[in-house]
């Protein structure tokens, strides 16, 4: 098996996970993946849980679409990560119940939308920044993306959703699913007198294990 074929293989797999699991719904969520001479996508108006391998869209290195099903609309909103986070792998865009709550929620900090709850939340994800509410399908976001200027491997879309990244198709759902995870915690927690990690532990979390 290829290698192409081979992510393609783990998109499908991957994404009807996240399907069956409910972090997406009908024909919400995209998903990337970088390839030796481009990248995957899945198509526009697809259901991540009946993904044929052969159908993903194919883009070659200047992102025009080359095979596959046209891709999702959102295409912009990977590109600008793939060309200003570096090491990003693969890009993993969810509808996530909790996430997409958290998106919406007023009084969260926008410049980390995740405090440390857990140790998983710094490890795998990292700060998450919100971005301000666009249409979906407005290339505005992909600019909103690149002003951010790879600081961040994870963002939300206010009112829409999250957008993560990560060095391979794997560790950006594993990602997309850590972050979902610490958004229903932290909308669970809301009101009660919670304890985050200190300081002094993240920086043991960053020290030990690093980060992406």
């Amino acid at each position: 098996m290829s290698d192409e074929a081979r992510v393609r293989d783990d998109i499908a797999r991957l994404s009807k996970s996240l399907y069956d699991r409910g972090f997406s719904v009908g024909s919400a969520g995209n998903i990337s993946a970088a390839v030796e001479d481009g990248f995957l996508m899945t198509p526009t108006n697809s259901c991540l849980g009946f993904l044929d391998p052969g159908s993903i869209s194919k883009l070659d290195r200047d992102w025009r679409h080359v095979s596959g099903d046209k891709p999702s609309k959102e295409v912009f909103l990977h590109r600008a990560f793939y060309e200003t986070k570096l090491g990003t792998g693969a890009v993993v865009h969810l509808h996530s119940t909790f996430a997409t709550a958290l998106s919406c929620l007023a009084d969260i900090d926008p410049e980390d939308c995740t405090p440390s709850l857990t140790p998983y939340v710094v490890m795998r994800v990292g700060a998450v920044r919100l971005v301000p509410y666009v249409r979906p399908g407005d290339e505005r976001a992909g600019d909103m993306i690149r002003e951010l200027s790879g600081k961040y491997a994870a963002v939300l879309l206010a009112n829409h959703g999250p957008v993560v990244t990560g060095r391979d198709i794997a560790s950006a759902v594993y990602a997309a699913e850590e972050l979902e995870e610490t958004a229903k915690l932290l909308v669970l927690l809301r009101g009660a007198p919670t304890r985050m990690l200190t300081a002094e532990q993240v920086d043991e979390l960053k020290a030990v294990f690093g980060g992406y």
